[in-house]
């Protein structure tokens, strides 16, 4: 059913025929442009009733108003029930990304800490993907450096293996980690398996936040040991108390239930939001998160509604009961379907009073000081782009800027990178880098000149120009970039050169003087000189920065690919397979070359035809 909204000069009876059709069920209904692409996916218990709405006033939301005006097409999908409608909205959601609805956009890529349950003798580490290798995860944790000092005692307190599972598997003796006492060498060594997973639940347990549990347990095996004489012992588990207790004072005590909660709180001043998660386990506050958005005027339970969905999405750890500042009107369908991920009781609960409500109140204020600081950074950022827009005789104030750089190594695997910052932070997603194909040896413009044409023809075919384009380099730089719009027909795109400070030799000079940072502009002979301490040339300076950054990051990996090459690599018909099996049988290239022609034809999958054309091609090089 493709019903066409009042916007589009449709006859009103033929829509609310249309309308008339969607059935009073429970499923997903994707509003649609005219080109088919979804600008909203929402779900419904009555489809009807909910996209009726929209169409028929009634929904008076300014966001819905100023939706409806695009929407051209309606397509329905009915589910059997509610959580069945809450779980494909997410995943049409992901699928899509359409413009209107809530999308948790985390600039930061939280750490999680993993024991890897899998291996014989588990370990313990920090990793920042989340995958489903039957290993547990603790987390994510808001602060990377809590998470790694945490990570430190458990290294210091609990003996368990810290290395690769390469260097595992291939230690002959006990390496350093066992000599000062922070390993058992389970590699080479025969540990008593009940004492290492008794390690490794108690670290489990300090990680849970379970301190103050884990602490009674030691205590208990301290008294035990020194009842018995056994002093050595009870004095190290009096240092494990010890370190275990001074980590536990950082964290902040809100509640001595001991129960795993998350707690959400939201502020908003018209349709700009901040939601604030506080994440607590076992009665201590761990961590919180943050999210904003701007410009959305849907009601608060609908954005606290669609932040839960996406926030337990994934493997993320869901705690016993899940604290909001407003009731959903979709409820039972979002427990029933969180107890299922857990696997155990959940509830959602908007406490009305005492603590609990104390705990929402916490969350909420949080949620408005995060919520100042977002909109100070922005104030902050539009006086910046205000700046350049000035100072650099720009169209408008940049909001995305784009970087290029070019490396190169005595002319060898030049490359180029292109990193984008959006709003003043880097936008990662449209980072590109290039391998420069039709430039033989070193020539810095004739390269830049392939990587520009490569990139801006792909920015007209796509329509993704930045705001404003900075070259890392001069004059002659900004020349060959202004050359290649002019090839390509790019219009409206600002473009910029930023020089480096140098150095100025002057023998006769007592002080080694230096030239400033320089913004070469087109069509400008003097260039513009910022100052020093301006906002404005320090976020050239971090773009340009980030831009040589990412392209020697890609430049190193070429070299060390090239340097890892062999020479039985370039030969037709030799692969990874059949070079793994020649080096496994003779040990190196030069002793494949040194070798007679039927012991090359004896090495399994080679044979003689093979062995001819190996030993032909190596007498060449």
């Amino acid at each position: 059913m493709t019903p066409r909204s009042p916007a589009d000069d449709r006859p009103a009876d033929r829509l609310g025929v249309q309308l008339d059709a969607v059935p009073p069920r429970p499923g997903v209904y994707l509003l649609k442009d005219r080109k088919g692409g979804v600008l909203y996916v929402g779900k419904a218990k009555s489809l009807r009733a909910r996209v009726q709405s929209y169409f028929r006033g009634g929904d008076g939301r300014y966001q819905i108003e100023f939706l409806v005006k695009k929407v051209a097409d309606v397509e329905c999908l009915v589910t059997r029930n509610e959580k069945e409608a809450l779980i494909l909205e997410n995943n049409l959601i992901k699928q899509y990304k359409p413009r209107y609805n809530v999308r948790l956009k985390d600039d930061k890529s939280y750490v999680s800490v993993k024991i890897t349950t899998r291996d014989e003798w588990p370990r313990v580490l920090v990793t920042r993907k989340i995958v489903k290798d039957g290993s547990r995860y603790f987390g994510p944790f808001h602060s990377a450096s809590a998470v790694r000092g945490t990570i430190d005692v458990i290294r210091k307190v609990f003996p368990l293996r810290t290395c690769s599972d390469a260097v595992f598997r291939n230690r002959s003796r006990p390496c350093l980690e066992y000599q000062i006492k922070r390993c058992l060498a389970p590699c080479v060594l025969s540990v008593d398996r009940q004492e290492y997973e008794q390690h490794l639940r108690s670290a489990a347990l300090l990680l849970e936040g379970r301190d103050s549990q884990l602490t009674g347990l030691l205590e208990e095996r301290m008294r035990l040991a020194s009842e018995g004489l056994r002093f050595e012992e009870a004095a190290r588990l009096r240092d494990q108390i010890r370190a275990i207790e001074k980590t536990g004072e950082q964290q902040q005590v809100v509640a001595h239930a001991g129960v795993d909660q998350d707690v959400f709180g939201l502020y908003r001043e018209g349709g700009f939001i901040e939601i604030q998660v506080l994440l607590v386990r076992a009665g201590r506050l761990t961590a919180n998160q943050s999210f904003g958005f701007t410009d959305w005027a849907f009601p608060d339970d609908e954005v606290l509604g669609a932040v839960l969905t996406q926030f337990y999405q994934g493997n993320r750890s869901i705690p016993r009961e899940v604290l909001l500042p407003t009731p959903l009107e979709d409820q039972p369908a979002r427990v029933e379907l969180l107890r299922e991920r857990r696997a155990g009781a959940v509830e959602i609960l908007e406490p009305k009073r005492g603590a609990k409500r104390a705990l929402v109140a916490l969350a909420t204020e949080n949620a408005r000081q995060a919520f100042f600081e977002r909109r100070d950074a922005q104030e902050r950022l539009a006086h910046t782009s205000e700046e350049l827009r000035q100072r650099l005789h720009l169209r408008s104030a940049p909001k995305r800027l784009e970087c290029v750089d070019i490396s190169t190594f005595h002319g060898d695997e030049t490359v180029g990178s292109v990193v984008a910052f959006d709003e003043g932070r880097p936008d990662t997603g449209r980072y590109r880098r290039y391998r420069i194909r039709t430039v033989v040896g070193t020539d810095d413009f004739a390269s830049l000149r392939e990587m520009l044409s490569r990139r801006l023809a792909a920015g007209l075919r796509r329509d993704d120009l930045p705001d404003l384009l900075v070259i890392d380099g001069g004059r002659g730089q900004l020349a060959v970039a202004m050359a290649v719009c002019g090839e390509l027909g790019v219009e409206g795109l600002d473009v910029v050169g930023l020089a480096k400070s140098r150095a100025v030799r002057d023998a006769r000079a007592v002080e080694v003087s230096r030239v400033e940072e320089r913004v070469f502009l087109p069509g400008r002979t003097n260039p513009v000189v910022l100052a020093r301490n301006s906002n404005a040339l320090f976020l050239l300076q971090q773009v340009r920065d980030e831009a040589h950054r990412f392209a020697i990051t890609y430049h190193k990996k070429l070299r060390d690919r090239a340097r890892l090459r062999s020479p039985l690599d370039d030969i037709p018909g030799v692969g990874a397979t059949r070079r793994k099996a020649l080096l496994k049988h003779f040990g190196s290239v030069a002793r494949v070359r040194l070798a007679s022609m039927e012991a090359v034809s004896a090495v399994p999958g080679i044979g003689r035809a093979m062995a001819e054309s190996i030993k032909a091609a190596l007498d060449e090089m």
